[in-house]
């Protein structure tokens, strides 16, 4: 009896240390991505620039330099996610959200993308007519509205 009670004792602790690492580790930052071979030359010294201003806190230089980019390889994905991380760092999250679906959508395998923290704030990729959630409303309940039945 009192072997079991330590075993258990002992697995708890372990799940106690696993559970408490697993809730620790910090969610890896956002970082513009390289462009692939297949992109032009201007797009990847864009994307360059914009990398540098962004890391650097310039978000607005960021935007203009990756909207460029896009420009530059609109078949991109890696083009339009760094578009979306820069406006998304400025608050303009709706059309961040149409260039992180963008993004998902012109990189299928993209691993790095589709896993993404910024992409996943917004829901299912395939779902493109979806809103983004607005501000929690709460609604009226009609128990106790005078009305006869409730209503």
């Amino acid at each position: 009896m009192r072997k079991t009670i330590a075993r258990l004792a002992i697995v708890g602790l372990v799940l106690l240390l696993v559970g408490a690492t697993a809730c620790s580790q910090k969610r890896k930052p956002l970082v513009p991505l390289v462009l692939d071979g297949e992109a032009k030359a201007q797009a990847t010294a864009l994307t360059e620039q914009g990398t540098q201003a962004y890391q650097a806190h310039q978000y607005e230089e960021a935007k203009r330099y990756f909207e460029q980019a896009v420009a530059a390889a609109p078949q991109s994905g890696p083009a339009h996610y760094n578009y979306a991380l820069a406006l998304n760092a400025l608050g303009d999250s709706e059309v961040a959200r149409r260039h992180f679906l963008e993004a998902a959508d012109l990189s299928p395998g993209d691993k790095t993308i589709w896993d993404s923290p910024a992409l996943s704030a917004y829901g299912n990729p395939e779902n493109k007519n979806r809103k983004t959630p607005g501000p929690y409303t709460p609604r009226r309940s009609s128990f106790g509205s005078g009305m006869p039945g409730g209503y």
